[in-house]
């Protein structure tokens, strides 16, 4: 009680004077969507403009393209196979155990896990290595094993060399722009998940 006025009949009486200004004022009624609509160009834009979730976005984005393309041959595309691939990249990138031991000119690396997590390992690992054998000098072999795969990236260059060092696993397995292309093509049905 602030003066014998409560606090509720305080807000109260603020709100009914609000209400009551706004009611005498001459902007027009708007419903929720012209609300929406006014609000989406007004400075400090709130709108978010992430799906809320990575492989999400990622599929939409995807789809967005394959959409405005007008040559999508939608009978190929299969975005179920995109999703596995980036529930696989989910796994390797979360769970994936992986033990580096410095080698000359580079890493080599024990990379494991347990069912879907080895799976994910076992498909993309021994892609990963192919994919970037040769570029920037690097030699890149992974070996498979019942429990995961070994993984060994070397370079004669020594400044290559820390670099795969200071990369690690994970960063290892980010090299190279195909990943982007690759999705692309596997939601378009032109490779094999």
């Amino acid at each position: 009680m602030l003066y014998g006025v409560s606090t509720a009949s305080l807000a109260l009486s603020l709100a009914l004077s609000i209400q009551g200004a706004w009611a005498q004022s001459d902007m027009p009624a708007m419903d929720s969507a012209q609300h929406r609509g006014a609000m989406a160009g007004a400075p400090g834009d709130t709108t978010p403009t992430m799906p809320g979730q990575d492989a999400f976005g990622a599929i939409q984005e995807v789809v967005r393209i394959l959409e405005a393309d007008p040559g999508t041959d939608w009978s190929k595309v299969n975005i179920e196979a995109l999703r596995q691939h980036l529930i696989d990249m989910n796994e390797v990138t979360l769970h994936a155990r992986a033990a580096a031991r410095l080698v000359d000119g580079g890493l080599r690396i024990l990379v494991t896990g347990e069912g879907r997590t080895l799976l994910a390992i076992q498909r993309m690992v021994p892609a990963q290595a192919r994919e970037i054998d040769g570029s920037n000098g690097w030699n890149a072999e992974a070996e498979q094993r019942a429990d995961g795969v070994v993984l060994t990236v070397t370079a004669s260059d020594p400044r290559q060399a820390v670099k795969i060092r200071a990369l690690g696993f994970i960063g290892i397995m980010t090299e190279g722009m195909h990943h982007q292309r690759h999705h692309l093509a596997m939601a378009r049905g032109e490779l094999a998940p």
